[in-house]
């Protein structure tokens, strides 16, 4: 069993996005990203299968896709996806994701 404090990620950087390897199985990844205001976590995509998850710890921002209209990104709200399907985030304000991969690449 293991049990992760999120408070302990919560570092910020002005040169760019903050990550945070949580946790790393043959199973699943957990990462931790934290954006400050106007930062973008570019849109991108994964020649894998699985999925990946995003939720939005703190903040507010959106979601973002290839080609489609952004969607409002609020704290608790997740978004889950293909790993092969378009994702990103933009944060409006200082913003915390965390992204879960299954299975990891």
């Amino acid at each position: 069993m293991k049990i992760i404090h999120l408070d302990e990620s919560k570092i910020f950087e002005e040169k760019g996005i903050k990550r945070f390897l949580l946790h790393d199985s043959p199973y699943f990844r957990i990462l931790n990203f934290n954006l400050q205001a106007g930062q973008i976590f570019p849109v991108h995509r994964h020649p894998a299968e699985g999925q990946v998850s995003i939720q939005v710890i703190d903040g507010t921002g959106q979601f973002l896709g290839e080609d489609e209209a952004a969607i409002p990104a609020v704290a608790g709200d997740i978004l889950v996806s293909d790993i092969d399907e378009p994702h990103g985030v933009m944060a409006i304000t200082d913003m915390r994701i965390l992204v879960t991969i299954a299975p990891p690449f």
